[in-house]
């Protein structure tokens, strides 16, 4: 096949033909084509996810100079300074897409110049040579999951409460949430492994303080059994405990009996409880378990966190998926005709996996689909779509 196809190439594809064919007798692969088509693939990714982020970044900019322009006192500089910290956020975001574009524009301009047919010519299968790109993209979503994710917390966090103090009416989300305030935690204090829920009927967070108002907490063993409730009419959150006044106990078939000030233990704090309210987005990767346990025993919904958690582990199974969809939608070759349609197809798939993704988020925030299946259904869906597109054209 190589002494049929090189005489036919012009002097600049047979010498590339020849780079090509030189394998290693170990891998079984040529490692030049590998790092060539992993360069090439990283290049086009990364600047399409910078250009998409750039462009993001931009609508975002303009939006908070709307909101601005209300307030006089807000200068210009701070409005920079919150754009800029949801850069890294929109990394995350764009990630995919940036993949898949990036993806799409590599392996069609590599198929228009014929060096992924004189790859094939040579010998080398479609799975060999997209060994390196999909190693590349799932070490990219690898390293967006553990790193930027870390990172686009702290700073996400930072501009939230940016946002909230110069820009936001409200005293912060539990002002605006509003309403009693229900939570389950822990209670050693008269059983082991028992447990208080705590019901609050109204909440007030002032100057960092945690006010709560119309206080019973009902204390259970472990078999969730009645032994004693508490009502007081005020109290607050201290540090690990609470602090409540006023405070009279009602054991079951007794009359209430007062005690004065009361403190119960808590695994919470004002942070926390200010976090449980917060968008998920400010919490790294390696953070959300922790506080998904902490959520669920204090009886706050933890269907948000743990749907971000899994959509951050899926993230680099996502960024490989996005990288094989663009490759079976790209590298049809110029002389079967039809690529301006595969390539309008593969930007149209990616967009139908969003949605896909975007109406999975909202089945597992409501409940109907468990936030793993919410999670991981739109990279399952778009894998299958990507294996279904290489084996058509590679063996069928």
């Amino acid at each position: 096949m190589r002494s049929i196809a090189s005489p036919r190439l012009g002097p600049w594809l047979t010498s590339l033909f020849q780079v090509f064919s030189t394998r290693d007798d170990h891998a079984g692969f040529s490692t030049t084509l590998a790092i060539y088509i992993a360069r090439q693939f990283m290049l086009s990714t990364l600047s399409m996810v910078l250009a998409l982020t750039g462009l993001v970044s931009l609508f975002d900019f303009i939006d908070l100079l709307r909101r601005a322009a209300t307030r006089p006192n807000v200068p210009a500089s701070l409005v920079v300074k919150i754009a800029a910290l949801h850069v890294p956020y929109y990394i995350i975001y764009v990630l995919p897409f940036g993949i898949l574009l990036g993806g799409i524009v590599c392996f069609s301009r590599l198929t228009r110049s014929s060096e992924l047919i004189v790859a094939r010519a040579a010998g080398i299968s479609a799975w060999q040579f997209l060994a390196s790109p999909l190693a590349c993209a799932l070490l990219t979503g690898l390293l967006t999951t553990t790193g930027i994710s870390a990172l686009s917390s702290n700073m996400f966090r930072s501009a939230e409460m940016l946002d909230q103090t110069y820009l936001r009416t409200g005293g912060g989300p539990l002002t605006l949430n509003g309403g009693a305030l229900w939570l389950r935690q822990s209670d050693d204090g008269l059983v082991p492994h028992g447990v208080a829920i705590l019901h609050a009927q109204d909440v007030h967070l002032v100057n960092g303080a945690l006010n709560v108002s119309g206080v019973s907490i009902f204390r259970l063993d472990d078999r969730d059994r009645l032994i004693l409730r508490v009502e007081s009419p005020n109290g607050a959150l201290g540090d690990h405990q609470w602090l409540l006044h006023d405070t009279s106990v009602l054991h079951p078939d007794h009359l209430p009996q007062k005690i004065g000030d009361m403190t119960l233990p808590s695994d919470l704090t004002v942070g926390r409880v200010q976090e449980s309210f917060a968008s998920p987005d400010t919490l790294s990767v390696f953070a959300l378990p922790g506080f998904i346990n902490l959520l669920e025993r204090s009886g706050f919904p933890s269907i948000r966190h743990r749907l971000h958690f899994q959509s951050l582990l899926a993230l680099p199974i996502l960024a490989g998926t996005m990288a094989l969809v663009s490759a079976g939608f790209s590298m049809r070759p110029t002389r079967r005709g039809g690529v301006a349609r595969m390539l309008g197809s593969g930007i149209a798939a990616g967009f139908a996996l969003f949605t896909i993704s975007k109406v999975a988020e909202q089945f597992g925030e409501s409940g109907a689909l468990p936030p793993v299946l919410a999670a991981w259904a739109p990279t399952g869906a778009g894998l299958c779509l990507a294996v279904a597109l290489l084996l058509h054209m590679e063996d069928g």
